[in-house]
């Protein structure tokens, strides 16, 4: 019988015993896990979760939980070819909205943190070009956050 490939508990196990506190919670659900990954622990943990099959980093995005303290959640799609196995990171932030660039991990991250910079602010200090993908460049404020104007910032409605 063939080893359930979407089970990915030995990769959480390897974590805690290679980066102890790495880990502040785990989910599972939907046959997927879901590890919550303390920020300043997120480049080794995608370090070594390379070095454990994830060779592919498939989607980076984050969630605006505005008004919460910790805003934001920088969410990291891992796949593992060889294995068939997804894995799920997040990261909470509060204020600085940043955490540490994985492009040196994996160099699909470059587009996917630019977006995330774009579209909601967050700063990935590391990354080689830092600068807006979507938006024009002189843009102002980041349409995916929760408070911005629903109509932009430069809107102008004239009554006449």
């Amino acid at each position: 019988m063939p080893p359930d490939t979407r089970n990915a508990t030995p990769a959480v196990a390897a974590i805690e015993e290679r980066l102890p506190g790495a880990i502040e919670e785990v989910s599972y659900a939907l046959g997927e896990t879901t590890l919550w990954i303390a920020k300043e622990q997120i480049v080794p943990v995608c370090r070594f979760l390379k070095e454990q099959g994830f060779i592919r980093l498939s989607g980076l995005t984050a969630v605006d939980r505005f008004p919460a303290k910790e805003r934001f959640e920088v969410v990291y799609l891992l796949h593992s070819v060889s294995a068939n196995l997804r894995l799920r990171l997040k990261c909470r932030l509060g204020e600085p909205f940043e955490i540490d660039s994985v492009t040196g991990v994996w160099k699909s991250a470059n587009w996917y943190e630019r977006e995330v910079f774009d579209l909601f602010g967050i700063v990935f200090p590391g990354h080689p070009d830092l600068r807006r993908i979507m938006m024009p460049e002189n843009w102002q404020g980041h349409p995916l956050r929760k408070d911005y104007p629903v109509h932009g910032h430069k809107y102008d409605y004239k009554d006449e």
